[in-house]
């Protein structure tokens, strides 16, 4: 017999404004004891001194956590001229200096490089696995790691503020799989000296942002006033989807789904539906929903729809 799961089963995303005195594994884990959740997982990882956006899954929302992982991500960050650490920012060991201090026009004039398509290596002290384990891992262990090359995609890397001399702060507009502490790493050797990040902060993943983030002391505040219901934090399931295309259907088709059955769209009616699904975006799946309630994630095989993971709510 199934063990039965223990904790309250709630579907929907919480979007968490991190603490950077944490990891993200941590600060999910304090979420979901806090609202005796039965399931939960995380939309992608934050560095440890990090803050800003981290949404949290619950229970049927965890089928939908890669596709958070990959939405479109905003960061503002302050780098430190003149100090290289092993990990790339605050937390690390100081490894390397150099007096250089660039203006403002000369990082300007640099900026274009990290735009667009570019190559880069990823932080030693990074989740990435390594003939099966995590490179933090073998960096702490006094390893030094070969990580490859990686194309990553930058929309935006914009100079907002200069502190101080030895301080800038940036925002940037990125592609899944982007690390801010290789940007700010690789931005100061092209400028002749050397950095690393000291406040690291996301401000958005796909649709969660932080006008519908809540901090862990105001989740334990709600919580321990027991005046909210805490379902009615969470944001729908579909709120991760917003990059791959919908399809409504009807009752009896919902119900095939359901029961991991395909469905044919051969009538002259469902050839609209079909090509709205066939023009869209992302990986080849789609949303299958019931006036407006998601159903399953599905992929279009010639003229039928095929479950791939069933929604149950």
């Amino acid at each position: 017999m199934a063990r039965k799961r223990k904790g309250v089963p709630r579907h929907g995303w919480l979007v968490l404004d991190k603490p950077g005195t944490m990891t993200s594994t941590q600060a999910m884990a304090k979420v979901r004891w806090l609202l005796k959740a039965e399931k939960a997982g995380h939309g992608g990882t934050l560095d440890p001194i990090a803050t800003g956006i981290l949404p949290i899954a619950f229970g049927e929302a965890t089928k939908t956590v890669q596709y958070a992982m990959d939405g479109h991500k905003t960061y503002r960050f302050v780098m430190k001229f003149g100090q290289a650490t092993d990990t790339d920012d605050r937390a690390g060991t100081v490894i390397a200096t150099a007096p250089g201090r660039p203006t403002d026009a000369e990082i300007e004039a640099v900026l274009p490089r990290f735009t667009g398509l570019i190559a880069q290596v990823p932080p030693q002290y990074s989740a990435i696995k390594v003939d099966g384990e995590r490179a933090y891992d073998l960096a702490r262990e006094g390893e030094v790691v070969e990580l490859a090359s990686r194309t990553v995609r930058v929309d935006r890397f914009a100079l907002i503020d200069r502190p101080t001399e030895d301080e800038v702060e940036f925002e940037v507009a990125c592609g899944k799989g982007t690390y801010m502490r290789s940007l700010a790493r690789d931005l100061a050797v092209a400028l002749g000296t050397v950095g690393h990040i000291t406040v690291l902060r996301r401000l958005s993943v796909g649709r969660f942002t932080l006008e519908n983030a809540v901090t862990l002391e105001e989740l334990e505040q709600i919580v321990a006033a027991g005046e909210r219901d805490p379902d009615d934090l969470l944001l729908p399931i579909e709120t991760a989807l917003d990059q791959i295309p919908s399809i409504d259907l009807s009752a009896t088709e919902a119900q095939r789904l359901r029961h991991g059955q395909g469905v044919l769209l051969l009538r002259r009616g469902d050839l609209e539906r079909l090509e709205g699904l066939r023009d869209g975006v992302g990986d080849g799946a789609a949303l299958a929903t019931e006036a407006g309630r998601p159903v399953a994630l599905v992929r279009l095989d010639g003229a039928e729809l095929k479950p791939v993971r069933v929604l149950h709510v």
